[in-house]
């Protein structure tokens, strides 16, 4: 997922004139590992753990702990026990670069999970580009993130664990066509963000292409406080679903004052909208009739699923939300690539991850393609009294 649009490009700069600058041992050591004598593998973590999007890092972080919890009860990876070093990249794409760049050349780390929205995460692949050392981000879905958009060329050193958005935007598009029998939609973008934006893009290329009419595409700053002179006029235009690809915060408030002024239509959106914050901004009673795409269930039946909720709940007394299953899955497909590649060597690991096939993770059997983004089905969710509940899984 992605949040704000920001200078991508002064972003990379700095990641740049910072290793410039740094003299990292992690870029004039190429492809060896940085702790490849210590009997731990160090793995770093880039999460928003403050700031706007604190919700999404610190459920990831969650997912990642038990994980590793886990694995080292296990016995670990090849005789070795996994160290996790954690930065709070504060939501900010820049602290996110900073964090990247202290985990590789203070704390050494073999490799970097991180971070859960886009452009926090496109922040950090200049660093780890340059730096060689393999990335897998969470949940960042924007396909930017694993392919250069300028030379068309895949990120050597960047894996994802989710789903990418022109397959969530299809998704929500085709399920609004078929199960809601929809035939216009109106659109609310974060004008300032990237994710949203590409969502929406998507979306109304998946409606059309089903028979859909886009009534309208209504932008919003993320941050404002009021979209009733927004959501005024797509009353007016009385489309069959709303569609807002945003993030909790945002949603919860349009939501919210949709619903005040009338509007009773479906909203829909993706997995931006999934934090336990939704349901406190937005009501829970204002959330009845609205669905999002996401990347798992926690009332499906699947044994993994299960398996995955009950250890979650005994270590934190709480139901896990995509965000933390992501963490989870992140974490177990980067422990399985240095179990396969038998070493911490960094070219080893990136070749390992790259050859992933048939892994099963919470969120499904995972073998990433040619743009190192896995291959996995997404969920339909539908908000009833503030709780989700599982509609169906749509394959790719």
């Amino acid at each position: 997922m992605k949040k704000k649009v920001l200078a991508t490009a002064s972003v990379a700069l700095l990641a740049m004139g910072t290793l410039a600058g740094c003299g990292s041992s992690a870029s004039s050591g190429g492809s060896k590992s940085a702790s490849s004598d210590a009997k731990t593998i160090k793995i770093g973590v880039d999460f928003e753990l403050t700031g706007a999007e604190a919700s999404f890092g610190n459920s990831a972080l969650n997912g990642v702990k038990l994980a590793v919890d886990e694995i080292n009860k296990n016995g670990g990876i090849n005789g070795k026990t996994i160290d996790i070093k954690v930065a709070d990249n504060a939501s900010k794409a820049d602290e996110a670069t900073r964090a990247a760049q202290k985990l590789i050349d203070q704390d050494k780390v073999d490799a970097l999970i991180g971070a859960t929205i886009s452009t926090d995460t496109l922040a950090i692949v200049p660093v780890v580009q340059q730096a060689k050392i393999p990335l897998i981000s969470s949940s960042a879905t924007n396909p930017k993130v694993t392919v250069n958009p300028d030379t068309k060329k895949v990120n050597d050193w960047v894996f994802r664990a989710c789903f990418i958005d022109p397959f969530q935007g299809t998704v929500m598009a085709n399920f609004s066509n078929k199960n809601l029998h929809a035939k216009t939609a109106a659109v609310m973008v974060d004008n300032s963000s990237d994710y949203s934006k590409g969502l929406a893009q998507y979306f109304e290329q998946s409606f059309k292409k089903d028979g859909g009419k886009i009534l309208s595409v209504e932008n919003y700053q993320a941050g404002d406080p009021d979209f009733k002179a927004v959501l005024t006029r797509i009353k007016a235009e009385n489309p069959d679903v709303v569609y807002v690809p945003g993030y909790y915060g945002d949603v919860g408030k349009i939501v919210k004052q949709g619903r005040e002024i009338g509007i009773k239509v479906p909203f829909e959106g993706g997995d931006g909208w999934d934090s336990p914050e939704l349901v406190k901004i937005a009501g829970a009673k204002n959330l009845n009739n609205t669905y999002i795409s996401n990347h798992y269930a926690a009332d499906d039946t699947d044994p993994n699923v299960q398996k995955f909720v009950k250890a979650f709940k005994a270590k934190y007394n709480t139901a896990p939300d995509a965000m933390a299953v992501l963490g989870y899955d992140a974490t177990n497909l980067l422990a399985n690539a240095f179990k396969q590649a038998g070493s911490t060597d960094h070219t080893k690991v990136r070749d390992a991850l790259a050859a992933t096939k048939d892994f099963q993770t919470v969120t499904g059997k995972i073998t990433f393609d040619k743009n190192h983004d896995p291959v996995k089905s997404a969920v339909i969710l539908e908000y009833k009294d503030g709780k989700q509940v599982f509609k169906t899984k749509i394959n790719p």
